[in-house]
């Protein structure tokens, strides 16, 4: 199980997830809601309702949803939405989000390849 996971939107690190920090009991419970609910209502992936989602399509559906928290600047709902990911998929190592038109996204769920923590640049002045 890789430790790291991030989410990127545009290729831009938004949230970077360290799966060895220890999570609050209220966050745990919180998930639990969060399965138990989708679970007996359904979802709604791409206008088609799912009654009984596969845990893949509770993934895609907790992406989308991702998604659209970081591009509302929703950091309550992005960092719940990110948690989730991060474990109910503990071998997901990156979540790829790319803005396409005006409200649209793709969404790459990344298994293989290792997130690299980015790092700022550092600017020196120009000395003569």
């Amino acid at each position: 199980m890789s430790r790291e996971m991030a989410v990127l939107l545009d290729n831009i690190a938004q949230i970077e997830f360290d799966r060895g920090k220890p999570l609050p009991e209220y966050q745990g419970a919180y998930l639990e809601k969060m399965d138990k609910r989708m679970d007996e209502d359904g979802i709604d992936l791409d206008g088609v309702h799912m009654p009984a989602p596969t845990q893949a399509q509770k993934a895609q559906f907790i992406a989308a949803n991702l998604a659209h928290a970081i591009v509302t600047d929703n950091e309550s709902q992005a960092a719940a939405f990110t948690t989730y990911l991060a474990l109910r998929l503990p071998e997901l190592k990156q979540v790829k989000i790319r803005r396409e038109g005006e409200d649209g996204f793709a969404i790459e769920l990344d298994f293989e390849e290792d997130y690299i923590k980015q790092q700022p640049v550092q600017f020196m002045p120009f000395k003569r």
